[in-house]
């Protein structure tokens, strides 16, 4: 599984709307400004965000984006399989499945990569955006550190749990 830089923008996106929820829209200059995110490509991420249904627009001058649903609802699986595809290496599980099936060379290399696939899909399945904004540390506001390197991003979060 590779995390994308659009799916790292689309996780930090949700989790400023996340961070924000029940309180209204939030504009996408914000959002950017906020994450230190390019704008424009914010707006490609946030309109596939539409599409799935994972967040919704209000048109108007106090329009923006809001979630569809309370942060809670909100797994990090729903947004990385969105922006970035299967969780698995090799595709999904049921690819998976048949290479160990078809392949008797590399069964034992494909079962190992089955098994990664499923803890990943574990850890990302019951990990909430939610989740996230409790653990989230550090500034909301960037510094003069670059984005992946500023505290509380999913990035910085992301690496202190591969740590451990």
């Amino acid at each position: 599984m590779k995390i994308s830089q659009k799916g790292l923008y689309a996780l930090e996106a949700v989790m400023t709307l996340g961070h924000r929820y029940g309180t209204g829209t939030v504009k996408i200059r914000e959002i950017a400004i906020e994450n230190d995110l390019p704008e424009k490509f914010l707006e490609l991420i946030l309109l596939e965000l539409k599409n799935a249904r994972i967040v919704e627009s209000v048109r108007g001058a106090k329009g923006g984006y809001q979630l569809r649903r309370p942060p809670s609802q909100i797994h990090l699986s729903e947004i990385i399989r969105l922006i970035d595809g299967p969780l698995a290496p090799f595709g999904d599980a049921d690819q998976l499945r048949s290479l160990i099936a078809q392949n008797d060379d590399h069964r034992a290399l494909f079962e190992v990569f089955l098994k990664v696939r499923d803890s990943a899909a574990k850890i990302l399945e019951s990990t909430s955006i939610a989740d996230l904004i409790a653990r989230r540390v550090g500034p909301r506001k960037g510094g003069k550190r670059k984005h992946h390197e500023k505290e509380g991003t999913v990035l910085s979060i992301v690496e202190k749990e591969a740590r451990k």
